[in-house]
Order: C-alpha cells, then structure tokens, then sequence
C-alpha cells in the first residue's frame, strides 16, 4: 500500500507431493527413510534421511533441495529428484550380486538376500520403476542408484518452515532502511531470501537484525 516493492511469499524448507499407488500410501505413510543420498539432476549428492507422508516426502533431507525443486516445478509443472538408496554400495558390484540366479526365491527375498533392501526402501524402488526395470539386473542395479522420485507440487504456505519472498533488496539502502519510508528497517523473513536450514535462517534474521 505504500507502494514498496516486495515479492509474493512462496514455501521454504517445505515437503513436496507425489502421486503415491494407495497401497504405498497405505502401507508406508508416516515411516522414515534413513541412509540414502539424494540429488537433482546435474547436482551433487548429499545424504540424509527424509519421511514418506500421505501426501509425499518432507524432511530435512527434502528440505536441503526444497528451493530447487520448488523452482523446477514452477518452470516446467514437476521436479525430479534422484535417490541413491544404497549409498555405499559400488553400482558394478551391484549389477554382479542381482545377476545371480534367484532360483525359487521371490523378487523380495532375492532383493533382501543381495542387497539388505526391505521394507519402505523396497517399496520406493517397486514406485518408482517398471516391472520390465525390476526383471533386469544391470536396469534394477541403476534404478537402486538413481531412483527417480516425480514431486508435483511444494507444500503450502501453511505447512512450509520459512518462505522465501518478501520486501525487494532493491528498496534498501545498506542500513536495510526503506529508501522511500525513512526510518522504517527491514529484517530477517520480511526481506525476500531464504535459507536452506532452519539454523542458517536463524543467522540470517539475527545478522540482518543486527545490521538494521
């Protein structure tokens, strides 16, 4: 109203959507995914955990790739993210332990015996490939690597950590005053940044409260 400058608020540190089959969303909702690496295309990796939800994934490992993957899906209407479920396991070794006969095993016990994968991680690999990719070791062994997950949408203003958006840099002077409303300071989430944690978003408001 006083005609300062400010971008639309948009989620932060945020969960994403994805269209789970209702049986995963049944059986998996609310179980934790631990020891993986994750990256987005062209990125690199980082390792973490993060939760499966009704709704999708959150967590501090989604987090850390939340501002990427909000952009990606704003451009182009979806996000890919690539999980590395065995992430200290060689993809050559892998693609040798898969191609061994599973004899009378099932699919699952063969998996479980060659690669310790059980439970929602096995159930990440069943949503995210084919059953052609499943039946072929050296396509099954890639997919352990990079299984893409498609994320659809952030989740809302409501449900995110922090925001990005907020009053434009370019209607500060350097003391974060608003070069139109003398003595008026700006600081922490009011400006439009944002942070990839909780802590470096703490330092941020505190600095830039500080500076003002």
């Amino acid at each position: 109203d006083q005609g300062i400058g400010v971008s639309p608020l948009r989620p932060s540190n945020c969960g994403f959507e994805v269209s789970w089959s209702p049986h995963f969303r049944e059986r998996f909702a609310g179980v934790p995914v631990k020891s993986v690496a994750a990256r987005i295309p062209g990125g690199k990796p980082r390792q973490g955990e993060f939760v499966v939800t009704k709704f999708g994934v959150e967590g501090s490992l989604i987090y850390s790739f939340s501002a990427a993957l909000r952009d990606e899906i704003e451009r182009s209407g979806q996000a890919r993210l690539l999980l590395d479920l065995l992430p200290g396991r060689d993809l050559r070794r892998l693609e040798q332990e898969l191609s061994s006969p599973r004899g009378s095993r099932s699919f699952s016990e063969h998996l479980r015996r060659r690669t310790g994968l059980r439970g929602v991680q096995a159930g990440l690999l069943r949503e995210g490939l084919s059953p052609e990719e499943l039946s072929h070791p050296e396509r099954l062994a890639r997919g352990l690597k990079e299984l893409p997950l498609l994320l659809i949408a952030p989740r809302s203003l409501e449900e995110a950590i922090s925001t990005a958006g907020g009053v434009r840099f370019e209607e500060l002077d350097e003391r974060l005053m608003l070069r139109e409303i003398p003595g008026l300071f700006c600081a922490g989430e009011m400006l439009d940044w944002e942070a990839p944690t909780g802590g470096y978003l703490l330092t941020g408001c505190l600095a830039t409260g500080r500076r003002a």
